[in-house]
Parts: structure tokens; sequence; C-alpha cells
């Protein structure tokens, strides 16, 4: 099959540190490239890829400070790829640009689908997905696609790591973590009172973006003045299997729709349980009481971060090898991209035979 990736020209693909969409956006282009497929990924000039990469820009848009308007070059990348579909040159299509392709690729004949990765509970999206009710979707998580039952989900895909790029460590857990980034909805200040009150240090691996600043030196920085707790800052892949494999468990006390989470399978894919706050898509990626705990507030994850050491470790990493690999999500991707070619090809026939 012949498909197109097409990816935001924020980050890299992969991105060099933080990086959801980018990051899983990677993985599946290198898991399509391994199953046979020819692959074609539309992104930033600096990113890697083992299909072929076409590059709208010479480099991530965060990193170059010369580009002041962004939506030009992503409109621009949106025309090269109509353009090779006028050439006839893939089979299918795969956005991963929110919104931005549905009216014009609804205007041509290739089958495309958009994977939604952020969060859909803004008013302002009722209107854009009431109008666009058939663009086919797919969503990351069930609970992500609440907030807009107007809209065309196809499937629910679940985020996969590779296999390996995480595994447990030997080394003895002894303290909780904290990895991602410091923002209000992530709950970092909450994580850091949850550590105090039950005595355990915290380690906190994330990055502060320059629009949670103000967040970061109001209310976590003087918080980040007690001994038990540590400020690490941002990570890369090669540092996260330590990091985490050496947590007790993972906190995410978060207060927000959260889509996915991936930090919850990179904590799965070392052995590492979590305890998260009972948002988003928490319940559909947390077995609970086997892969971590789901809590409602401060209080029960404090009584929970005790039974931590009751898990089995290697039982949560077998879990994540059933359930979250790269290898199962592009898999998925595969069957739906058939499905959808299979149902364009008889009305494709019904049209030619009309003329």
């Amino acid at each position: 099959m012949r498909i197109a990736q097409v990816a935001p020209l924020t980050e890299a693909v992969p991105p060099r540190l933080y990086g959801g969409t980018e990051r899983v956006v990677y993985w599946l282009t290198e898991e399509l490239v391994a199953l046979g497929h020819e692959v074609t990924l539309f992104a930033s000039g600096d990113s890697r890829t083992s299909g072929k990469l076409d590059a709208t820009w010479p480099k991530a848009l965060r990193l170059d400070g010369s580009v002041r308007d962004p939506n030009a070059l992503h409109m621009l990348m949106l025309e090269r790829v109509r353009q090779k579909c006028d050439d006839e040159e893939f089979d299918f299509l795969h956005f991963h640009l929110d919104y931005y392709p549905f009216s014009l690729f609804a205007r041509q004949p290739t089958p495309f689908l958009t994977t939604l990765h952020g969060r859909l509970d803004l008013p302002e999206h009722q209107p854009v997905f009431a109008t666009f009710s058939k663009i086919p979707l797919v969503s990351i998580s069930n609970a992500q696609r609440r907030p807009v039952p107007k809209a065309n989900f196809i499937n629910t895909i679940y985020h996969g790591l590779p296999e390996n790029l995480l595994t447990p460590q030997a080394v003895k857990p002894s303290y909780l973590a904290v990895l991602g980034r410091i923002a209000p909805e992530k709950g970092v200040d909450r994580a850091i009172r949850i550590a105090i009150r039950c005595g355990i240090p915290l380690k906190i691996a994330a990055k502060v973006d320059r629009a949670d600043q103000e967040y970061y030196d109001a209310i976590i920085k003087p918080m980040m003045d007690h001994p038990l707790i540590e400020f690490i800052g941002e990570i890369g892949d090669h540092e996260k299997a330590d990091f985490l494999s050496g947590a007790i468990g993972l906190l995410l006390p978060i207060d927000w729709p959260e889509p996915f989470g991936l930090v919850m399978i990179e904590a799965m894919a070392c052995g590492t349980p979590v305890i998260a706050y009972n948002r988003g898509s928490v319940p559909e990626i947390i077995d609970d009481g086997k892969t971590g705990f789901i809590v409602e507030d401060e209080i029960s994850a404090v009584a929970d971060v005790g039974r931590l050491e009751e898990l089995d470790r290697q039982a949560i990493r077998r879990h994540f090898e059933t359930r979250f690999t790269a290898r199962r999500m592009a898999l998925d991707y595969v069957n739906t991209y058939q499905g959808m070619i299979d149902e364009v090809k008889p009305r494709m026939k019904l049209v030619s035979s009309a003329e």
C-alpha cells in the first residue's frame, strides 16, 4: 500500500525531546515500512524516516525563529499532498493535523482519515465537527469522542510504543516520578503534595513551555524548595527507562480530559505502576489494581501509594506488550485503511459504469 503520513511541522519527526504527536507519527511510519508498505512522510526537513521524506520546510517550526506564520506553511504542505494525489501517487492519506485537511480533501477521491490527537471539548469545536460530519476520524481513546457526538469516528486506535524502546531496568525503585510537561492541567502541584504527605522523594522530569512559565514561577518553583522534591528537567527517550524503572510509581494527578497520555504506557513498558486521576482516557489505559490505581483526589492517591509495591511489575510489562506496542497500533491502522479502500472501490466502479 502507498501511504502518505502528514505530520505537523511544529516539531521534527521524531521530536528531539517533548512532542507526543510527532513521536507517534514516527513510530507508526517505521512500523508501516517494516510491514512492507511504501510510506511518504510529509514533515519538517530535520525529520528522520525509513520511508520517503517530503519536507515542506527545512527545520521544525518551534526551533526556527524566523517563522512567524506557521499556518502558511501548513497550507503549503497540504497543497503539496493534494498535487501528489492528482498524480495518483497514494492509495491512502493519513493526516495528523486536526481539522485543517477537512475541506480540501473532502473534494478529492483518494481515501483519507485524520487521527485527532488533542482535546475536543472547546466550544468552537462543535460547529466544525457538525459541519464536517462525514469526514472519517480516528480517536485515540473513546473518552476523547464524548464532546463531539456529531463527528464521524470510524475507529478508536490506542497509541503504541516500539516494543523494545523502553524496557524494565535492574534498579531498586526508590522514589515517585512525574514525567512530561509542567502545566496547570498536569497537576504537578498535586503530585508534590502527594509525595510530601507520603514522605517519599519525588523526581520531576518535565519541560516548562513558555505559555506555562508564569504557573511554574508562581506555583511550582516555590514548592521545589523541599528536601523530598528534585527537579530534573526535560529528558529524552534514552533516559526514560532508567528514570521510570527507578520509580515506585508514576504520579499523574491530571485535571483535564486527557485524550490518551503516552506517559502512562511509557511507565507500563518499564513495569512501573501509575497512579492517575479519573479523567479522560485514564480508565481505558490503566487496569485498576493491576497496572496502577485510578483515584479521585489527593487523599485516595496518598492511600494508594502505599499499595504500589503489591503490584507485579512483570505483569505490568506483559500488559504493555499485549495492548500498547507500535506494531499493534500499525496493524490496527492498516486494517482501517484497507477497510476504507475496499468501501471506495465499489463506488468507483459504479461511477465508471454510469459514465
